[in-house]
């Protein structure tokens, strides 16, 4: 992963690092000294001790017990689970089937209040119809070659759905025009979704926003993304899943929503272009 990608995984692996550096100290232990115990070349602990290099659970052990602090080593492995898990490939999420990584997201999707979607690949899986879940998923599938398991993926996802039915929470979805307009799963799949959209869009607790296709934008289409009441943001890239905690980036994504919040369109504006996309189809 880029680091530019997220501060939150590089300052993950620099608090851990710098713990593995602290233990080294209090032991009175040089990371040669480290290298040394570990039979390592003396360069990686220095790696590891400025975060170039992420140790592995049996490196954290090994030097745990170089410093005399084996009753650590569990707690930073946890530490390291959690940075690792900031970052997580798509082949790795999935490894155990699609029904599985839809799964994974109900308690997130349980404890939030407030939603904030924006999208400029796909009409957001909270509120899609079936057909349209089905046919994107098939061609996950298909793509990244996974057990197909895509009939059991589709229903965890409708019934996820229900989340937008229950509970004080708030839903705010903003979508780039040109999701209206890339077909998935042909022209019957796409109008029922569009037309499921105008439903949707008339809930209470729910607004719908669509960004207009225009030549003079200011703020151009980015990389869709949900952040899930003030707490966390996910990211949906080519080569991953990316999970951000970092209170600072979460701010810049609330910023980023906001801004392309004001250049979208709501209402009889944002039916008046779903209605084109649907004629469009016809």
């Amino acid at each position: 992963m880029p680091l530019s990608a997220s501060s939150s995984a590089q300052q993950a692996r620099q608090a851990l690092a710098d713990r593995l550096a602290e233990l080294g100290r209090d032991a009175g232990l040089s990371g040669r000294d480290i290298a040394e115990c570990c039979d390592w070349h003396p360069s990686k602990s220095s790696r590891i001790m400025n975060a170039r290099t992420q140790p592995s659970a049996d490196d954290i052990r090994a030097w745990c017990r170089a410093c005399g602090a084996e009753e650590q080593s569990e707690d930073l492995i946890a530490s390291l689970r959690t940075a690792e898990g900031m970052w997580v490939g798509w082949r790795r999420m999935e490894r155990a089937g699609l029904k599985h990584s839809q799964e994974a997201r109900l308690p997130l999707y349980q404890r939030t209040r407030r939603f904030r979607s924006y999208s400029s690949w796909l009409v957001p899986g909270m509120i899609q119809t079936q057909p349209y879940t089905t046919a994107a998923l098939q061609a996950i599938q298909r793509r990244r070659g996974l057990v197909d398991d895509v009939a059991a993926a589709v229903a965890v996802r409708m019934e996820r759905q229900r989340v937008l039915y229950e509970g004080n929470r708030r839903f705010a979805f903003l979508v780039e025009e040109s999701v209206l307009r890339s077909g998935i799963g042909g022209s019957e799949v796409m109008s029922g979704q569009l037309g499921h959209l105008i439903s949707i869009a008339s809930l209470p607790n729910v607004s719908l926003g669509v960004v207009p296709m225009q030549p003079d934008r200011e703020r151009w289409p980015t990389e869709g993304f949900w952040i899930y009441d003030t707490e966390q943001v996910n990211v949906e890239l080519v080569s991953g899943y990316l999970t951000i905690t970092q209170p600072s980036e979460v701010a810049m994504y609330a910023g980023t929503f906001a801004e392309l919040a004001q250049a979208a369109v709501y209402g009889a504006q944002a039916r008046a272009l779903i209605a084109s996309a649907m004629d469009a189809l016809a």
